[in-house]
This record gives C-alpha cells, structure tokens and sequence, in this order.
C-alpha cells in the first residue's frame, strides 16, 4: 500500500502557519487596547510609576536568577 505524506505535511504547514498569524494578530491587538488604555489613564497611573519599578527588581530576580553573577568567580583576587 503506497500512501503518500506530502497531502498530510502541507496540511498541517498550513493550519499552524494560520495560528501563529492568528496569536500574532491577537498580540498586536493587545498591544494596541493596552496602549490606548494606559492614554486616557495616564493621569490616574503615573502616581504608581515608583512603586511599580520597585516591584519590577524583585520581578526580574525571580524571571532571571543570578545568572550574571558567574563572572565574578574568577576575580577574587587570584593573578
């Protein structure tokens, strides 16, 4: 029995190239609702601005870790 693939290969190429136009779409919608929103409220969340960089430090410790910290290892006085 000869069953050929390719029909199967360009069916499925198709059905994600459709979702990943259809997250980026939805993406770009998000982007544009949260830009507008955030201009005609700017006034009420520009008070927020300190305190939601204080909470970014912690935010980006967590996200990234201490992975930057390896190249001090090296310089701890050893020549």
């Amino acid at each position: 029995m000869n069953h050929d693939h390719t029909a199967e290969h360009l069916d499925a190429a198709a059905s994600t190239g459709c979702s990943k136009k259809l997250i980026g779409a939805v993406i770009m919608l998000a982007f544009i609702g949260v830009f507008f929103l955030l201009r005609e409220h700017w006034s009420h969340i520009a008070g927020y601005w300190p305190y939601l960089l204080l909470l970014a430090c912690p935010l980006m410790h967590l996200l990234h870790g201490h992975g930057g910290h390896s190249s001090h290892k090296g310089s701890s006085g050893q020549k």
